[in-house]
């Protein structure tokens, strides 16, 4: 196992159910919004701050539910672990690519999932499905 980046992911579902996904920059993976803590930031504060930081939307740390901490291969650092904290957080509308990221997808769980997903984002999803 490589060394381990801790990071923070947040899970925004619309009102069918599809997950929020995000491709940043250079990249071609797509994963849940979120990434590194700043210093002295609680893991909801990551999760929050990097929700604004990358869509543009304001999200509360309290309406954030911890699913749980997950571990996965990092998908844009070689011989990375990424040891994520993982929210959920209801809907909020106006989610625009900003900061890193390139594009935003809305991944449909009752189809077959897209191959082009991040490892921890794979990882994730059986946890939501259950």
């Amino acid at each position: 196992m490589g060394q381990e980046i801790i990071v923070s992911a947040v899970i925004i579902r619309d009102c069918n159910g599809r997950l929020l996904t995000v491709r940043k920059r250079g990249t071609q993976l797509f994963m849940f919004p979120g990434g590194k803590p700043e210093p002295g930031e609680t893991a909801s504060q990551t999760a929050a701050r990097e929700a604004r930081e990358e869509l543009g939307i304001a999200i509360d740390t309290e309406d954030l539910q911890p699913l749980g901490i997950f571990t996965a291969p990092a998908a844009n650092e070689e011989g990375y672990v990424v040891l994520a904290h993982v929210f959920s957080h209801p809907y909020v509308d106006g989610a625009q690519p900003a900061h890193e990221i390139a594009e935003l997808r809305w991944t449909d769980l009752t189809a077959p999932l897209p191959q082009d997903l991040a490892p921890l984002t794979r990882v994730v999803i059986p946890a939501l499905i259950s």
